[in-house]
């Protein structure tokens, strides 16, 4: 059985009940934002954040109405924050499809952003899950504030490990550390086996975006050569950041003038690339990412043996070896 079956088995059903579910939430009397919204459902991924909430639901309980709440919170806010990346970020495309932005101009994509938003508010309020909107709150702000330490790290090109750990905390793992918690939540799970379920999705969530930082320094498929995408945003990430802490001042300065003047320069992209190769960069991030993803089973190591306690794990490893 294949990786990705492994970690749907358990949840199979309730995967199938949550699109109808979610599609419900939806529903609005606009014609334009109904035919915005089938677009958005059509071209979801492949779902990581609501198998989540399943997963760590059926692990600690029986999956309930409650769960099925959870879910679609953090999917609508999710996605609502997505649709307002696209938009700040001028991206048009996302997983090879028009973002709504290419398609309806942003001041519709930001307008249909704040529709999931407040969907996802409304959800919450009229059933009473105010536990669970709290978590999820507290997730986007940080989000944000991630998202904003960075962009503000970026200009100056002062990221150290410790600052990087908290942009990637904030940015990344609190999302996903929102679904494991809430799945729990919404099974009626509190005190210390909370915290941890919390844990274990922040670990696995550090594995995840060190993983995707990962891949700026690999061979690209159709250009044969790394992206180097986060160095011509001027992002360091932890790969740059271990390789600059291991040279001297001087070298140290010539790479980030590199970064600052000729981040859009292909070659001097590379040149970037071979000095974090050469310097350890890679090796030490992958060390990393395993340290985290074995934090992350460690988190589960108190469960009894099981199909859901399984695909979990199998997410874990999925995550370390996952191509895009």
């Amino acid at each position: 059985m294949s990786d990705t079956k492994l970690i749907k088995s358990p949840i199979k059903e309730e995967m199938k009940e949550f699109e109808p579910y979610f599609k419900e939430q939806l529903k609005s009397k606009i014609p334009l934002l109904d035919v915005i919204t089938n677009y958005v459902l059509r071209r979801k991924g492949k779902q990581m954040r609501p198998m989540l909430v399943f997963l760590s639901a059926k692990l600690n309980g029986e999956v309930s109405e409650s769960s099925y709440i959870a879910a679609t919170l953090i999917e609508l806010l999710h996605t609502a924050t997505l649709i307002h990346d696209d938009v700040v970020d001028e991206t048009y495309q996302r997983r090879g499809f028009f973002s709504i932005n290419a398609l309806w101009k942003s001041k519709v994509a930001v307008l249909v952003g704040d529709f999931f938003l407040s969907k996802g508010l409304s959800l919450s309020l009229d059933t009473g899950q105010i536990d669970v909107l709290k978590v999820v709150s507290n997730a986007v702000s940080e989000m944000a504030e991630g998202e904003l330490l960075q962009i503000e790290k970026s200009r100056k090109l002062d990221i150290t490990e410790e600052v990087y750990y908290q942009i990637i905390r904030k940015k990344t793992a609190t999302l996903i550390a929102a679904c494991t918690k809430a799945g729990a939540l919404s099974v009626g799970v509190n005190g210390d086996k909370l915290t941890n379920m919390a844990e274990f999705g922040e670990n696995l969530g550090i594995a995840f975006q060190i993983r995707d930082d990962l891949f700026d320094y690999e061979q690209n498929g159709m250009i044969g050569k790394p992206t180097g995408n986060d160095i011509k945003e001027k992002k360091l990430t932890l790969p740059l950041i271990h390789a600059l802490g291991k040279t001297d001042k001087q070298e140290q300065r010539r790479i980030l003038r590199l970064i600052r003047r000729h981040h859009k320069n292909e070659k001097k992209v590379q040149e970037i690339i071979a000095f974090v190769k050469a310097n350890g960069g890679i090796e030490y991030a992958t060390e990393q990412m395993e340290l985290f993803a074995e934090k992350a089973k460690n988190n589960l190591a108190g469960y009894p043996d099981s199909e859901t306690k399984t695909a979990l794990l199998t997410m874990v490893d999925y995550t370390l070896k996952r191509k895009k």
